[in-house]
């Protein structure tokens, strides 16, 4: 199987930064894209930021400009930076990966997505 690992949120005031890092391990042969989502009180979880295989990013338009997010391949690890953040901005931020290949044994598995257990990042003052 695949975990998700994450870590890096806390409390920040507003302008401030804070970078997000997640880890994936297990028995892992490749992973599509990687991404981050978050879920605020009462809203859906949303889509962030995503990286894929090819190195291309998209953003939420919201973060545009003040978000970035990376990729280690060789580490199987993703993170975001989060500059300039502002109160909208609070919530739960879960690391995904998504289209991941795995092994158990002889045996491959394609195609399966996985989620990270999830971080609280709070922007007040």
């Amino acid at each position: 199987q695949v975990q998700l690992v994450e870590s890096g949120g806390g409390l920040v005031q507003p302008g401030g930064s804070l970078r997000l890092s997640c880890a994936a391990s297990g028995s892992i042969s490749s992973i599509n894209a990687m991404g981050w989502y978050r879920q605020a009180p009462g809203n859906e979880r949303e889509p962030v930021a995503v990286i894929t295989s090819g190195g291309s990013t998209d953003y939420v338009d919201s973060v545009k400009g003040r978000f970035t997010i990376s990729r280690d391949y060789a580490k199987n690890t993703v993170s975001l930076q989060m500059n300039s953040l502002k109160p909208e901005d609070t919530a739960v931020y879960y690391c995904n990966a998504d289209g991941v290949t795995f092994y158990s044994g002889r045996t491959y598995y394609a195609g399966y997505k996985f989620w990270g257990q999830g971080t609280q990042v709070t922007v007040s003052s």
